[in-house]
């Protein structure tokens, strides 16, 4: 007989030892790596998407990369010098804050910086997101890329599309069945946060104005039992030898 496709109750109890189960195995799993690996990294991820997250799992298969719960993490490393589970690596618990990862690896750090300073990837801006350049599309007919490409090698936007971009806050209107922009409009202005309408009409010209990349913030290393953090220019980062 097959199963019923009705919703099911789920109790909390069942919900929380899901969870608790969860966060265990995260746990033991980190400290198994860091038995295992000789590198233990911390790397933040900007503007995640999981199809790149994927891809560097992809490139990185011999190794083990962990993204969870902070404060989990941070336990399976250890808070202090009392509770570490290597000597010294709790100096790297400080850097577990915000959308942080775990990398372990025998890679040489040079080969992992290597890596992951060359991995950016373009994608479509998120609403919130601080815009790193102008978009001013230019009075008149409207093109599918808005001016980002010379205009012999576009073509125009679909007039069905005259609707959406409308309703999205473009000025428009069809003149002889194309669109047509009554007066400049400023689609993103460099350093101003977008909104969900900016973002969709980004996209709807396919303009990426986002960049998915990875920071790395530092690294352990178990045979010297030394941290080491990563400059990357920001005020707040200090390199130091542990």
């Amino acid at each position: 007989m097959p199963r019923s496709r009705r919703s099911r109750l789920v109790t909390l109890a069942q919900t929380d030892k899901k969870g608790r189960d969860g966060k265990v195995a995260l746990y033991s799993s980190i400290q198994a790596a860091l038995d295992e690996f000789e590198y233990a990294w911390v790397f933040d991820v900007a503007n995640m998407r999981n199809t790149y997250l994927k891809r560097v799992r992809d490139d990185w298969k011999g190794s083990r990369i962990f993204m969870g719960k902070t404060k989990v993490m941070a336990k399976a490393l250890g808070y202090t010098p009392e509770e570490e589970h290597a000597e010294n690596v709790s100096k790297l618990t400080k850097l577990l804050h915000g959308s942080v990862g775990l990398l372990f690896t025998d890679s040489k750090p040079e080969e992992v910086k290597g890596y992951f300073e060359s991995f950016v990837q373009n994608d479509y801006a998120r609403a919130g997101a601080i815009a790193p350049f102008s978009v001013i599309i230019p009075e008149g007919p409207v093109y599918s890329r808005a001016g980002q490409i010379p205009v012999e090698d576009d073509i125009l936007l679909a007039h069905t599309l005259e609707p959406q971009v409308r309703q999205l806050g473009m000025p428009t209107t069809l003149k002889n069945g194309v669109v047509t922009l009554l007066t400049d409009f400023t689609l993103a202005k460099e350093g101003e946060p977008l909104d969900s309408r900016q973002t969709r009409l980004l996209k709807l010209f396919g303009i990426t104005a986002a960049e998915f990349k990875v920071k790395l913030l530092g690294y352990y290393v178990k045979k010297t039992s030394t941290v080491e953090y990563i400059d990357n220019g920001d005020a707040s980062d200090d390199k130091v030898m542990a």
